[in-house]
């Protein structure tokens, strides 16, 4: 490992990215990562790893950002290693043919460290791209396109059946088709992924180098769970996302329970102050408050599930009936050009959130003539059928990106719901930027009620915590 300059700002740098994507990381903690450092010395690239893990991480989750982090700013090496450079030794014009040999055999070896070699070669042959030193910079997804390290699945299994073995044991020439084969193809494809992982390493190491380690660290990586777009999100995100609905929900009860206990003190009663006072020549030493009934809130939730929307939809819907002990009702409907209601759906998905958008579109009426969002119709729908649901204390939150197709916003079916709550409050999942741009009418609809960016988990608790009634 090569010993960095400037290892002080080196790991306060490092402790100052890992703020940013999320962690919370105080002065203790970066004081102990000093204190580790001191310690282990700088011989053990993995030994300090894990010691800076385990000073300043605080979940076993937090892992999957820290460890990239690391690596840009403890990296392995300084420049394009001597290894890194095969064209003296490579057939001329078949640099690629020949990074592939040695990598399938290297593969059937579980050879780490000639991975790692190898991982540096291939990028510095194969990932580079711009021709000045404005544009230039190493690409992990050219190299890994050029190299196609999944088609050596095959290869690298017959070479490690005719070596009579594999990692733990799993290969063993001879059978196909049972559960040894399948053992040995899937320690194959973690090798393989594990090969990939090191090349994107790499390539942010150079890259860091070129352009700078706390601009690829912040913006090069990417981001935790909480923090990802939910208009961007892929199924494996959600499906993470899914999964911290629980966890999240018990966070926001003890909020809210700490801010119902604060609010159930009441205000102060001004009159009867005032009057207690006089026994002290007019000075108010105890003061008498006006104490509230404690009376827990309805909730109703109107769900935006078409398109790209569905997935943010569909987590706050989870959300919310984790939380629905702290609340006397919690009533939950959906719409994409009509409104019915899915709190039944919603309950039971709870157990398999998975399905829960399929359930909802094949078991819901929530379209009708055709498949797309229509909030005019939709919101004079449930404004109509469904009024029953709102009353003096009901809250209610309007989710979704307010692009009506080009159809009537309908403001007026919003300002009866309105009337008729106690409060209203509508979460877009779009940048406020995009607001108003296209068909969105949601400045028009934040002339009626509030409007509020919620864009990733991270905003979605904020706002739950601060919105929701007590």
């Amino acid at each position: 490992m090569t010993t960095p300059a400037g290892l002080p700002e080196r790991l306060t740098a490092l402790v100052r990215t890992l703020r940013a994507h999320g962690m919370r990381i105080g002065p203790a903690e970066t004081l102990d990562a000093a204190r580790v450092l001191e310690i282990l010395g700088l011989a053990d690239r993995e030994q300090v790893r894990a010691g800076l893990a385990a000073a300043l991480l605080h979940t076993e989750g937090q892992r999957a950002v820290f460890d990239p982090v690391f690596d840009v700013y403890f990296p392995l090496g300084v420049g394009a290693p001597e290894s890194a450079r095969p064209a003296g030794d490579a057939p001329p014009g078949d640099v690629r043919a020949w990074l592939r040999d040695r990598l399938a055999d290297a593969l059937a070896a579980n050879d780490r460290a000639a991975l790692t070699r190898l991982a540096a070669e291939a990028v510095d042959a194969l990932g580079q791209y711009g021709n000045s030193p404005a544009t230039d910079g190493w690409s992990a997804h050219q190299t890994l396109d050029r190299l196609r390290p999944e088609t050596l699945l095959a290869r690298v299994r017959t070479a490690t059946q005719g070596s009579g073995g594999g990692s733990g044991g799993t290969g063993r020439g001879g059978g196909s088709g049972g559960f040894t084969d399948r053992l040995e193809a899937d320690e194959i494809r973690r090798r393989i992924e594990d090969f990939r992982e090191r090349v994107r390493t790499e390539a942010r190491r150079r890259v860091a180098e070129r352009r700078g380690a706390d601009q690829v660290a912040r913006r090069g990586l990417a981001p935790t769970a909480d923090r990802v777009d939910f208009l961007v999100a892929g199924r494996a995100q959600l499906a993470e996302l899914r999964r911290t609905v629980h966890p999240l929900a018990r966070k926001l009860a003890t909020r809210l329970a700490a801010r119902r206990k604060r609010a159930a003190r009441g205000h102060i009663d001004l009159r009867r102050t005032l009057r207690g006072s006089l026994s002290t020549g007019g000075v108010p030493i105890r003061p008498v408050l006006r104490r509230r009934r404690p009376v827990r809130p309805e909730i109703v939730l109107l769900c935006d599930v078409s398109g790209s929307v569905a997935g943010f939809a569909h987590f706050t819907m989870l959300l919310v009936q984790a939380l629905s002990d702290q609340f006397s009702k919690v009533r939950v409907f959906a719409f994409v050009n009509r409104a019915d209601e899915v709190t039944r759906l919603v309950t039971a998905g709870t157990a398999d959130p998975e399905g829960l958008s399929a359930r909802i579109l094949r078991e819901a009426a929530v379209t009708g003539w055709h498949g797309s969002s229509d909030y005019g119709s939709a919101l004079a729908e449930f404004a109509d059928r469904h009024r029953d649901a709102i009353g003096p204390r009901t809250s209610v939150f309007v989710l979704g990106d307010a692009r009506t197709n080009g159809g009537d916003p309908n403001l007026d079916a919003l300002r009866l719901i309105r009337a008729r709550a106690r409060r209203v409050h509508w979460l877009n999942p779009e940048q406020p930027s995009s607001w108003g741009t296209g068909d969105s009418a949601a400045l028009r609809y934040a002339e009626v009620v509030p409007m509020h960016a919620c864009r990733n988990v991270q905003q979605l608790s904020a706002l739950i915590a601060r919105l929701l009634p007590v």
